[in-house]
């Protein structure tokens, strides 16, 4: 991942107000071709992917390929690492079950991080079936698991490759070569050649790229990349760091405030506060604090992709294992506010999260712990023919205050009596039709 220039805030803001329906496209938001919708249905209909960081980082426990290129060990020393990777017990089926149990629908596993080496029997560069204990493809066994538990298969993969010779860069003080077209082209043949052998072997739905920043979309001829790849399978979803040609934006550790521009999009964010495996680090996040995030991402019309660093020999930290089971346990419980659902309303209806499903006609109020009083959505234009907490036959008390001709009252929902869940509620409201909001300025001369 990229440590030294933050992505979250690249992108614009979408203005709360005025607001018809929360799903709606806006004027900064271009309408996706119908190609383009066919191909990111799944992606969006997914919501929670989960991103597995491993490499030879694992060893020492270090950050990965940023801890030499920032010059906190030298490069040799970041390279004896090699010696100690052995995926001794590698179970990459367990893996897979892990995932699917957590509620996620697809999985993103780091291929080759900027320190360039690849976790499959690359014909180029350095891997780890020929330089390390491991001595095996690990990405195929992986691919085939994910594809047993019925999941997408998504690959991550660095652009930069600060190992090889032919790369410009070497470390953030450190560089090759400037201006030689010749050895850069060298360069470009590589890390295409590498993507060749992966869709040829694995066929993935989803290459997750980074380490783009260092060069320009005409240096790293992405179009060529783009077209090369949907050669192999037109219908395999490109993240935004392949620059100029992404399906989807990427933000990073940052969740968004407002909901991004784009169609699409997928916050990428940590268990604790390394991508990778390390030992040192205890900040895990609780499971209370993940669904959380998550309810925020999906109630923008996101996805989140939250990441667990494994160990050097294959296992995975207990402490991510117990996340991504308690958050499984709470997305298994709510699937129909989840799944295939749409971006609820803004906030300036509802405090909280929320989604609309497919139709638009139910929304779903994610309620976090036990509010002291009712539920408050405002300006709410459809009348409400249902209201229930998700996992309950029992329907809710509304009240409407305040309706009028031209301004829509406020709605409470009563909660006293009902059993909630101790991390995270979900009100469903069955409505008239689909949703319609208010949205007209309020006039402060007639009160309306």
């Amino acid at each position: 991942m990229k440590k030294s220039i933050a992505k979250s805030f690249l992108f614009t803001a979408l203005a709360a107000l005025p607001f018809v329906a929360a799903a709606q496209p806006t004027a900064m938001k271009p309408v996706p071709s119908a190609a383009k919708e066919q191909r990111m249905q799944w992606f969006k209909d997914a919501k929670l992917g989960i991103f597995i960081h491993w490499g030879i980082y694992a060893v020492d426990g270090i950050d990965e390929s940023w801890s030499f290129f920032n010059g906190k060990i030298s490069y040799p020393d970041y390279m004896k690492q090699l010696h100690g990777f052995t995926a001794a017990h590698y179970d990459p089926q367990a893996w897979a079950d892990l995932i699917k149990r957590s509620g996620a629908r697809y999985a993103v596993l780091t291929t080759r991080h900027h320190d360039g080496v690849a976790l499959w029997d690359s014909a180029q560069g350095i891997n780890v079936v020929k330089d390390t204990p491991a001595g095996r493809d690990l990405i195929g066994p992986f691919v085939q698991a994910l594809r047993k538990d019925d999941l997408k298969v998504g690959l991550y993969y660095s652009l930069a490759d600060w190992s090889s010779p032919n790369y410009d860069v070497f470390t953030r003080k450190e560089k090759r070569y400037t201006n030689d077209p010749v050895r850069w082209q060298r360069f470009v043949s590589y890390y295409q050649g590498q993507l060749r052998e992966l869709s040829q072997r694995y066929n993935p739905d989803l290459y997750w790229f980074d380490g783009d920043w260092e060069h320009s979309a005409k240096e790293w001829q992405a179009d060529d990349t783009a077209k090369m790849l949907r050669g192999y399978n037109p219908q395999v979803i490109l993240n935004s760091r392949l620059p100029d040609n992404g399906d989807y934006a990427t933000p990073e550790q940052g969740p968004p405030i407002t909901r991004p521009a784009a169609t699409y999009w997928e916050l990428c964010l940590t268990t604790n506060d390394s991508w990778g495996y390390q030992q040192r680090d205890h900040d895990f996040k609780t499971p209370t604090q993940v669904i959380g995030l998550f309810a925020d991402t999906i109630g923008m019309g996101g996805n989140l992709l939250l990441d667990i660093g494994a160990r050097a020999d294959g296992t995975i930290p207990q402490e991510q294992i117990d996340i991504l089971d308690a958050l499984g346990r709470w997305v298994h419980q709510y699937p129909q506010a989840i799944y295939g659902t749409d971006a609820g309303v803004p906030k300036d209806y509802y405090s909280g999260p929320s989604t609309l499903s497919a139709d638009h006609q139910t929304l779903y109020l994610f309620v976090d712990g036990k509010p002291n009083g009712p539920v408050l959505v405002k300006g709410l234009m459809n009348k409400v023919v249902d209201a229930r907490v998700l996992g309950s036959n029992a329907n809710l008390k509304t009240q409407l205050i305040g309706n009028s001709v031209n301004i829509p009252g406020l709605l409470y929902i009563d909660l006293a009596g009902q059993t909630l869940d101790p991390q995270m509620s979900v009100i469903a409201l069955k409505l008239d039709g689909p949703l319609k909001l208010f949205k007209k300025p309020y006039d402060a001369t007639t009160g309306s």
